[in-house]
């Protein structure tokens, strides 16, 4: 493992989607505080849209967890390969709803109108957040719209946020597209963004001193454009052949020798 050759208690690049590994670069800081807006004062629809591996998935999950623990609902599901029933089923359980996934459409559908119902009258915004939504089949698509339009009342007190590749949000249709009161872009980071996230997260990780030289940087935030996933990628296979090699930091030859043996592609 190369934590011991750094020095490092866990790997500070882990790919999971998790809340504590967030870097709030000022770009995805004011994302996250526009869906908090959205959220907070009861719009009906709002769209996260940026490139892949811009961070939108975290983001979402971020804002379901700051929810959750202030005891607000949130309930998240990603769309990718969901029919219907199984989207309701999984909203319901994201509701805090013990449901039958055999239960027929009507059942779900009951449920889950039901407990929003139940929130809008103890005055409990409720944050609904949909990732990879301009991959969701057309079926789901409807039954998404369907409950974008459930509660046309002044008092309604649901959100959806659906997130997805900018070049593909005209899929949603322009039902819920029209709904849609703000639309959110995340940018990949700048140089000083990148350089920022790897200290950071190395130190997350227990190595306070640098790994990355000021070549190595300039040279990983040009091969991954700035885009957070591309950018962790590379940083942990560039620390893997450092270790590999013995080496005490990382230089932009190590940066260029792992992008092109590895055969990370242009984006």
């Amino acid at each position: 493992m190369y934590q011991s050759h750094w020095g490092l208690q866990k790997s500070p690049f882990r790919g999971c989607l998790d809340p504590e590994l967030f870097f709030e670069s000022p770009g995805h800081g004011e994302a996250l505080a526009r869906m908090q807006f959205l959220v907070e004062n009861r719009r009906r629809v709002g769209l996260l849209t940026g490139i892949a591996g811009s961070g939108k998935s975290m983001l979402l999950e971020v804002l379901a967890e700051q929810y959750r623990r202030q005891g607000q609902p949130a309930a998240k599901i990603d769309l990718i390969g969901l029919e219907p029933a199984e989207m309701l089923a999984t909203l319901a359980v994201g509701l805090e709803l013990n449901v039958d996934p055999t239960d027929s459409m009507g059942l779900l559908w009951r449920a889950v109108t039901d407990r929003l119902t139940e929130y809008r009258f103890r005055r409990l915004n409720t944050a609904i957040l949909l990732d990879d939504a301009d991959r969701a089949s057309q079926p789901v698509l409807d039954q998404i719209t369907r409950l974008a339009q459930h509660d046309r009342s002044p008092e309604s007190r649901v959100t959806l946020i659906l997130a997805g590749q900018r070049q593909r949000i005209g899929r949603l249709g322009d039902t819920l597209l029209g709904l849609a009161e703000l639309r959110i872009e995340v940018e990949p980071w700048e140089e000083p963004e990148t350089a920022e996230f790897l200290k950071t997260s190395l130190a997350r990780a227990g190595r306070e001193s640098p790994v990355f030289d000021d070549s190595a940087v300039a040279l990983l935030h040009e091969l991954t454009h700035g885009i957070p996933r591309r950018v962790s990628q590379l940083a942990d296979l560039s620390l893997v052949a450092g270790a590999g090699a013995g080496l005490d930091t990382i230089d932009a030859e190590v940066i260029e020798s792992v992008y092109h043996e590895l055969g990370m592609v242009e984006v």
